[in-house]
């Protein structure tokens, strides 16, 4: 019974806590940018953010694939969506796209 208190008693105060307020936050927000970049993009990315001290150090976008429309393009929507989302603003975002290897060829080995 008393494991029980002091999981409850912990979970409560860890509940009020800002460094997981922050996390919890931050989770909404990226997904906020997801679905705002999958609207004006027509790809659904991944969005990862940076914390520290308080402080929105980074945001990270990385698509599935290269996309068809222009980097710059591109580049604004991010930068637009993470202005509207996050309630900071980013020291960096970082924008990254998923490259599939090339059907046919042989991959390299270092045997």
């Amino acid at each position: 019974m008393s494991r029980v208190l002091a999981i409850l008693v912990i979970a409560v105060s860890l509940a009020g806590c800002d460094a997981v307020n922050t996390v919890t936050e931050g989770f909404k927000e990226a997904r906020v940018v997801e679905n705002e970049l999958e609207q004006s993009t027509g790809l659904k990315p991944q969005v990862g953010f940076n914390w520290n001290n308080g402080r929105l150090r980074s945001v990270t976008v990385i698509y599935p694939r290269l996309q068809e429309r222009p980097l710059p393009e591109v580049a604004e929507a991010v930068r637009t969506a993470v202005g509207h989302a996050f309630k900071q603003t980013p020291e960096a975002i970082v924008l990254g796209f998923t490259l599939q290897p090339t059907q046919g060829k042989p991959t390299q080995s270092n045997t």
